[in-house]
């Protein structure tokens, strides 16, 4: 079954799904993954706050996690 990350998903759940999901965050720009506010809000919401586009950053993920399955 594959894994996907959408906008509306928490940051702590996309972390969740895989730890190397923080590392995508953070070269992305979202350098406060691990603050403990960041946790609960939305991929979309920190997107906004950190002037990203959501479109690329849930692409990036899911294509990471689409690699890592075929691995």
């Amino acid at each position: 079954m594959s894994k996907t990350v959408n906008k509306d998903m928490l940051i702590r759940e996309i972390i969740e799904i895989d730890a190397g999901n923080a590392a995508i965050l953070m070269a992305s720009g979202m350098h406060c993954v691990g603050c403990p506010a960041s946790q609960m809000e939305t991929l979309e919401e920190a997107c906004g706050v950190h002037g990203m586009d959501v479109s690329e950053v849930v692409k990036d993920i899911n294509e990471y996690l689409a690699k890592k399955e075929q691995a």
